[in-house]
């Protein structure tokens, strides 16, 4: 894949991991566990433990209640649970997350809540950074 540098912005949503992206849409309910074998957007309400292996990505109105493994994680919505993220979880400033965090590298937006304990297994400090992408108020493009 070229970098941006060609001319080509890189991927941010979903990684290059295998694998088509699992969605489930706002407004959906999924109870269970769940293992997803590359990325994962949860536009909805997951209930259940799962393990995604590539990018979890938790939209603003979305809610996971249970404990969430992911490879990579980018979190706007709501999560009941601990989360385990391999690599770098990124938190945005209306993220409410109530359980445990572990990621090797964090980046959490102020306005962010996090009712729990924080590891970081990384050698990198913990980032904070101020979020200025507007909410979408519309449709997606």
């Amino acid at each position: 894949m070229a970098d941006e540098s060609e001319g080509v912005p890189k991927r941010r949503f979903f990684e290059q991991r295998a694998g088509a992206p699992t969605l489930i849409g706002g407004g959906t309910r999924f109870e269970g566990r769940i293992a997803v074998a590359g990325p994962m957007s949860l536009g909805g309400t997951l209930v259940g433990d799962g393990t995604v292996e590539g990018l979890l990505s938790i939209a603003r109105d979305a809610h996971w209640q249970g404990n969430a493994h992911a490879h990579s994680a980018v979190i706007a919505g709501r999560v009941t649970g601990d989360l385990s993220v391999e690599t770098k979880l990124e938190i945005g400033k209306g993220a409410v997350i109530r359980g445990t965090v572990r990621a090797h590298t964090l980046a959490i937006a102020d306005g962010a809540l996090v009712e729990g304990e924080i590891t970081v297994t990384g050698a990198q400090p913990i980032v904070r950074f101020e979020e200025k992408r507007a909410p979408r108020t519309g449709p997606a493009d």
